[in-house]
């Protein structure tokens, strides 16, 4: 793992709801835990040239505005009624499997369970995300290729 790829994860870290995360490797270990507003790296053992130093520590106020914009986000979800459809992980959002492919779902169409409706990309693998609800897709709450954080409503569905 670069340092690089350790300051994607406290980034991620940083900006979600997560407050901690553990990555083991074979000769590789890393605790990240985020304490109120500031995040911090715990521990690093590993190579001595895979040490991240004063790496990541973000400014107090992203964290506030980050919590703005999952409120903000709440508030427009809560004007179309039905099941949300939350995501499972922190990471990027998909609406089709690749650029020149159709979205899974669009707004109106009916989905069944288990139906794929999108795919979280998270540290280079592609989850498919799979509908535990039936009925109609009311409401897409998030763009293509956008970033999305643990339990954030990605879809809204109304169930019939």
């Amino acid at each position: 793992m670069d340092l690089k790829e350790i300051q994607t994860l406290v980034k991620l870290v940083s900006n979600s709801k997560v407050d901690h995360l553990e990555v083991d490797k074979k000769d590789f270990s890393l605790k990240i835990k985020k304490n109120a507003p500031k995040t911090e790296l715990v521990s690093v053992a590993s190579a001595p040239a895979q040490v991240a130093a004063p790496v990541a520590q973000p400014a107090a106020p992203a964290v506030p505005a980050a919590e703005q914009a999952v409120q903000t986000e709440s508030k427009s979800n809560d004007s179309v009624s039905g099941v949300e459809i939350k995501s499972p992980m922190i990471g990027t959002f998909y609406r089709s499997s690749s650029p020149d492919k159709p979205a899974f779902v669009e707004v109106g169409d009916e989905i069944r369970v288990g139906q794929t409706i999108c795919i979280v990309e998270a540290m280079k693998l592609f989850n498919e995300i799979e509908s535990e609800v039936a009925g109609k897709v009311v409401k897409i709450c998030v763009d293509d290729a956008s970033p999305v954080e643990y339990d954030q409503p990605l879809f809204i569905i109304d169930p019939s």
